[in-house]
């Protein structure tokens, strides 16, 4: 893995990956395809060049590895491996909004960071991972669509309530809404926006955030709250999991948080199974 490219006398501390280890770093992707699909959707179409990935990719060891850019993301290794990213964290401000990923790696890294950077906004350490490869066993809603570009206005709305009620911030607080806006015209350019309109309201969204050659991360389910407790969110992501799962060929997957029980219950009637444990850190 690593070591076998840059010598054992760096095995003190992480290291900037580049080119010559993309093997390697395949091969710590592939080992949980789950776990890092939000970091080989981005391996997979930029390589590990820090300017097309939008962060960098530390190594540590024989297959520790963690990606560092908006988001800090530890996907594998054990605690020497968490204390050289910790170490190398620190060697800069932090950028990052939070701190995502398996839930050993996470907690483990916040524990060494906290006492530098300072309390979170939030600490979310029960997050299960959850995995579907099979037909959903809830009916899809046939309802349930892409939103076109020229819906963006509409979708928008439900969107950023989603946000606010998931992360508890606005997120048109720095810019006016630019930023976000232009990410979730993406994905809704990418054809990876899906809603259910009413009378020309959302009443059921969901976005496929993260995609790569083996899992789609479904991300922001979210139904009009009035519209809640009626099957609406089951349905909604079936149908979102269904265009993974049986249109595109890929394993559906999302993680939610651990104490929103009713969330939990619909995706497990769904077919969604746990395969993991992640944990966020919120900033």
């Amino acid at each position: 893995m690593f070591w076998q490219s840059w010598g054992v006398l760096k095995l003190a501390g992480a290291r900037l990956l580049d080119e010559g280890d993309l093997r390697a770093v395949r091969a710590v992707l592939d080992a949980d395809p789950v776990a890092s699909c939000m970091v080989s959707s981005r391996v997979e179409v930029a390589g590990t060049d820090p300017w097309r990935l939008g962060g960098e990719l530390w190594g540590f060891g024989r297959d520790g590895m963690c990606f560092s850019g908006a988001n800090l993301v530890p996907l594998a290794g054990g605690p020497a491996a968490v204390r050289a990213f910790a170490d190398r964290a620190l060697r800069r401000r932090r950028a990052c909004s939070s701190l995502v990923g398996p839930a050993e790696q996470v907690l483990g890294l916040w524990q060494e960071l906290e006492p530098e950077w300072g309390s979170a906004r939030e600490v979310r350490a029960d997050q299960p991972l959850m995995a579907l490869a099979g037909a959903p066993t809830v009916r899809p809603d046939a309802l349930v669509r892409p939103v076109r570009p020229d819906e963006l206005d509409r979708y928008l709305p439900a969107a950023i309530a989603m946000f606010i009620e998931e992360v508890g911030i606005d997120p048109r607080a720095e810019d006016g809404g630019v930023g976000y806006r232009a990410r979730v015209a993406e994905l809704v350019a990418a054809g990876r926006a899906f809603a259910r309109f009413e009378d020309g309201e959302v009443v059921f969204k969901a976005e496929i955030g993260a995609m790569s050659a083996r899992v789609g991360q479904i991300q922001g389910v979210w139904v009009r709250p009035e519209r809640r407790g009626q099957g609406l969110g089951a349905a909604g992501t079936a149908a979102v999991a269904d265009r993974l799962v049986r249109g595109l060929g890929r394993v559906a997957s999302l993680y939610v948080n651990g104490y929103n029980a009713p969330a939990r219950a619909a995706y497990a009637s769904i077919g969604f199974t746990q395969v993991g444990q992640f944990s966020t850190v919120l900033f």
